[in-house]
């Protein structure tokens, strides 16, 4: 029986972005009916390893139980012994031999020369906008990601766009590169208990508003860390432009949603610049769990980023009936297809005039919510868990 050791250290230590994809995937992954021995591997020590029920929803129709290896030093410490030490300590003396080794977070580690290996790459935001990372981490990835892609057997790409910049700037063959998109979880799903209205009578949970602040009055939702990339200056610039009209409820609000990352005071400058302050809720990071009420509480789901190795977040609005407009950037059209209203993320008029159109147009919402039902639809993380054991199979084979 092959053996295939899958880098779960993302798993653990991301609660969302790579850490939900990685965690959802392997579920799929070990429900799934093959051949294969599976290890999951994790950096960061032996503590952890209560969280193997992957973020603590235990895995129902479980066909395969994989094996465990943890690793006292974290992954940024074993990242400056493979890549700044130079130090070619191969993976397997931490995980275990294997025949295939997927590395799930844009690194490769050195391998056994007979081992195989798959490596995911979900975006290249630091080659195409660079000012998205810190400088110290941005050298890093540009020295180690191109020498993990040119070394991988395989690649896993996001996207399709994703896998277009890796032939474009690394050079990468295409037959090398296999798209795998996210999918969307379950929980993910519309709610017939909960009215969605954009005047104010019932826009959100009493008990979810309450515990982020945000009220009971009609919101537009975004969900994303501030970054640059994220866009959320044009969105901030948008939502003044749009609350200032007559066709718009006075108490219309917009909640940002994630970590403050390192454009926050950029951002809450805007805002206060802007004269909403009053308008304009910053609640942070929100707990995985109230995900799926936030979505089916926004009157509308915006995300102008500039670029997105895939973008889940619209996806799992648009699952859970939210009507979205987006970027027409990278991934996204890749992703809401004809579902939303696509956008140049910084024509901050346009966006205006589209989240005005989501809000008030009540034929377009109509059809937007059926429309975005369906493509969610065709998003599963069975699908993509069977494509990754297709590149599995494919790459043990020697294809």
């Amino acid at each position: 029986m092959p053996r295939i050791t899958i880098d779960y250290t993302p798993a653990l230590q991301q609660s969302a972005g790579i850490g939900r994809l990685t965690r959802e995937v392997v579920r799929a992954l070990l429900a799934i009916e093959s051949r294969h021995r599976y290890t999951l591997f994790y950096m960061g020590g032996m503590g952890q390893r209560h969280k193997r029920t992957e973020d603590g929803r235990a895995v129902s129709s479980v066909v395969h139980t994989p094996s465990y290896a943890a690793w006292p030093l974290n992954d940024r410490w074993m990242y400056r012994i493979w890549h700044r030490a130079r130090l070619p300590l191969p993976v397997e003396v931490l995980s275990g031999r294997c025949d295939l080794y997927h590395a799930t977070d844009f690194v490769l580690p050195p391998t056994l020369p007979a081992t195989r290996t798959v490596l995911t790459v979900h975006d290249l935001t630091f080659e195409r906008d660079p000012d998205s990372a810190p400088p110290q981490l941005l050298r890093f990835l540009k020295r180690v990601v191109p020498q993990s892609a040119r070394r991988a057997t395989h690649i896993v790409a996001d996207s399709y766009a994703t896998a277009r910049d890796l032939a474009e700037l690394y050079a990468i063959a295409p037959d090398k590169i296999t798209v795998i998109h996210s999918g969307v979880d379950e929980r993910f799903r519309p709610d017939d208990a909960l009215r969605r209205s954009t005047n104010g009578d019932t826009a959100s949970l009493p008990s979810l508003a309450s515990r982020y602040g945000i009220g009971t009055a009609p919101f537009i939702l975004t969900v994303g860390t501030m970054q640059r990339r994220k866009n959320h200056l044009t969105l901030v610039r948008a939502f003044a432009e749009l609350a200032g009209l007559p066709s718009i409820p006075s108490n219309l609000q917009l909640v940002i949603a994630g970590g403050k990352g390192w454009l926050y005071d950029d951002v809450a400058a805007e805002v206060t610049r802007q004269g909403l302050t009053e308008r304009v809720k910053f609640i942070g990071f929100v707990d995985d769990d109230d995900l799926p009420a936030l979505y089916r509480a926004a009157a509308v789901f915006a995300f102008p980023s500039l670029y997105e190795g895939f973008g889940i977040p619209p996806l799992e609005a648009m699952a859970c009936g939210t009507p979205a407009v987006v970027s027409n950037a990278s991934s996204l059209p890749e992703v809401v297809g004809d579902a939303g209203l696509m956008v140049d993320p910084l024509d901050v008029g346009a966006l205006a005039m589209a989240l005005h159109t989501a809000i008030t147009d009540i034929h377009w919402r109509a059809q937007a919510v059926q429309r975005g039902l369906l493509r969610a639809q065709q998003f599963t993380w069975q699908r993509a868990a069977e494509r990754l054991l297709g590149v599995y199979d494919a790459v043990v084979a020697g294809g």
